[in-house]
């Protein structure tokens, strides 16, 4: 008997994966936590029965999100993570010697201990000293945050169940406010390629072109999210995320990436045209 995993992309696209064994399964008051282990994808995370992070691709999600802020401010020392339970951008922002604090805010505790138990490779950065970590509502958290953090990284679930308040206008406004002078906002712009994904991608970014004077998108290729197709937001007060950008001044940092470099930082602001027209019909 074979054992699949399968989410559903749209009403007509399902996506599968071939399970040897199922590794954990539990509730928390805000969601279901399953681990599994695949041959394909190795182990994997699903958070009601949608794909969060797989061991095999997981890094060109956290690196394009954590590296593409860090490569163009100019001297990052306090990060805000909202989310991001599965460790993943803890573990690269702790690479960076000049970052003085990391605040950490997740809602859900058990996605953190289950990361720790079933995923080492991605959860292993949660000893660092710089780290604090709040288990409580990011959109709460914010509201009484005002000019202290160089860069916010949104790492949400979807905008519905637990991750639905981070992707409104009020929470934007509040990062706005959390943000120094010259601060920084990323978040995961979800997918432009199906209809239902696309028509969410658009609401968040009118909501952050209406908070931020500079508001641009990126893109990266991760196999495991629908359509492999998937967007970032970059939202800054001050920055360009590529006119502003020393792609040499981060190389002399020496970090060791599987996916992210300066050229690709350039490259994954060029957008496809169908995606140009979807943001602009919102801008």
């Amino acid at each position: 008997m074979e054992l699949w995993f399968t989410e559903r992309h749209t009403p007509n696209v399902k996506f599968s994966i071939r399970v040897d064994r199922q590794l954990y399964s539990g509730f928390s008051e805000f969601q279901r936590i399953d681990v599994f282990d695949s041959k394909e994808f190795g182990r994997f995370l699903t958070l009601d029965g949608y794909m969060m992070l797989t061991e095999k691709d997981e890094f060109i999600y956290h690196e394009m999100i954590t590296h593409t802020p860090m490569a163009v401010h100019p001297n990052p020392k306090n990060i805000l993570v909202i989310g991001a339970g599965d460790g993943g951008v803890v573990r690269e922002l702790t690479r960076y010697p000049a970052v003085e604090r990391i605040d950490l805010v997740e809602i859900d505790e058990l996605v953190v201990e289950v990361s720790k138990q079933y995923l080492p490779t991605t959860a292993c950065r949660f000893d660092d000293p710089r780290l604090n970590i709040f288990y409580e509502d990011g959109v709460k958290f914010i509201r009484k945050c005002e000019n202290e953090y160089d860069i916010i990284i949104v790492d949400s679930t979807d905008p519905f169940g637990p991750g639905e308040g981070l992707f409104t206008k009020e929470f934007y406004g509040s990062c706005f406010k959390a943000l120094k002078d010259d601060g920084i906002m990323v978040n995961q712009h979800e997918s432009p390629f199906y209809a239902e994904d696309a028509s969410a991608m658009q609401r968040s970014h009118k909501r952050i072109v209406e908070s931020f004077p500079i508001s641009k998108v990126y893109q990266a290729h991760i196999p495991t999210y629908p359509s492999g197709h998937w967007l970032f937001g970059f939202a800054s007060k001050k920055y360009h995320p590529t006119n502003d950008y020393n792609g040499t001044k981060w190389s002399m940092l020496g970090l060791k990436t599987k996916y992210y470099n300066p050229r690709l930082h350039i490259g994954a602001f060029a957008l496809p045209n169908y995606v140009e027209e979807l943001l602009r019909d919102v801008e």
